[in-house]
């Protein structure tokens, strides 16, 4: 049987470098070959939570010492590493799960490190990202990664508003506790009829993949409380070419506002277009207000 000592040949590991790592984010037999060779090989591991990283080393037998470097101490953490790096030491670096960076610990460390003049190597791995992704279908051709939403509704509704023309797929991570309201968010942000892919609780157990329309999306969530538990990703169709001209629906809007309020006007011309309700509320404002070239 091959080592991993034999897999690994033809890389160097040099010391006095920060190994970047990425770990499962579910299933542990999700790790790389490659990344188990470098934790054993570190002379010390940085860690976001020691305890969590700690369990995932005992069950591939590796032990080391840990360091905690984790979103409330990163840059004064960073320095320590730094002192280990000096010392000549080879130290990795791994996040609770997945990619470290990506909406998670590990930017500044990175920065801090390269600053200081030490190499910074990446262990490609697991990623709830492009796990995802990998699963959304020949829509998502683009995207742009968007992480947490804004928690409080108001900031959450005027990050969406800015989004609503956005070409390319967006993608989003979200806590079980906001999901149902996000979901919600983004069909009355963006319209009811944009493709909406929810990837929840990926590489685990109860691993839930469901494709549908943003209008859907909250009722499929409610359908089951079993639905709302977990973490997600949510993938997001991005505006159609036709959406990009805000003032394509202004004949609608303008014969509803012979009969509706603002608010009213704009809530049924999305119902009817699909389009961003935010958007129309701002376009049928501006004629409401005699500005229709605003």
């Amino acid at each position: 049987m091959t080592s991993l000592s034999e897999l690994a040949q033809g890389q160097q590991y040099p010391a006095a470098a920060l190994y970047v790592v990425a770990t499962p984010i579910g299933n542990v037999a999700d790790i790389t070959l490659r990344a188990l060779h470098v934790l054993g090989l570190a002379d010390r591991i940085a860690a976001e939570d020691t305890r969590n990283t700690g369990q995932l080393l005992a069950r591939y037998g590796i032990s080391k010492p840990l360091v905690a470097v984790h979103q409330h101490n990163e840059l004064a953490a960073a320095q320590r590493v730094i002192e280990y790096l000096k010392a000549g030491e080879r130290v990795a670096y791994v996040s609770d799960a997945g990619t470290p960076g990506i909406s998670d610990p590990g930017a500044k460390l990175v920065d801090a490190v390269r600053e200081a003049g030490f190499a910074v190597i990446p262990l490609p791995g697991a990623s709830a990202l492009a796990t995802a992704l990998s699963a959304a279908g020949d829509w998502v051709a683009t995207f742009s990664f968007l992480g947490f939403l804004p928690p409080k509704p108001k900031a959450r509704a005027s990050a969406l508003q800015a989004l609503a023309q956005h070409r390319h797929a967006m993608v989003f991570y979200e806590a079980p506790h906001r999901i149902v309201e996000t979901v919600q968010a983004l069909a009355d942000a963006l319209g009811g009829t944009r493709r909406l892919l929810i990837a929840r609780e990926l590489t685990k157990l109860h691993e839930t993949l469901h494709q549908g329309t943003l209008a859907e999306g909250p009722t499929w969530l409610a359908a089951d409380a079993n639905r709302q538990r977990g973490e997600f990703v949510l993938v997001v169709e991005g505006a159609s070419p036709e959406a990009a001209n805000e003032h394509d629906h202004d004949a609608l809007l303008g014969i509803l506002l012979e009969e509706l309020t603002v608010s009213s006007a704009a809530r049924v011309a999305a119902t009817l277009t699909g389009a961003s309700r935010n958007a129309l509320y701002a376009r049928a404002l501006a004629l409401k207000e005699g500005k229709p070239d605003a």
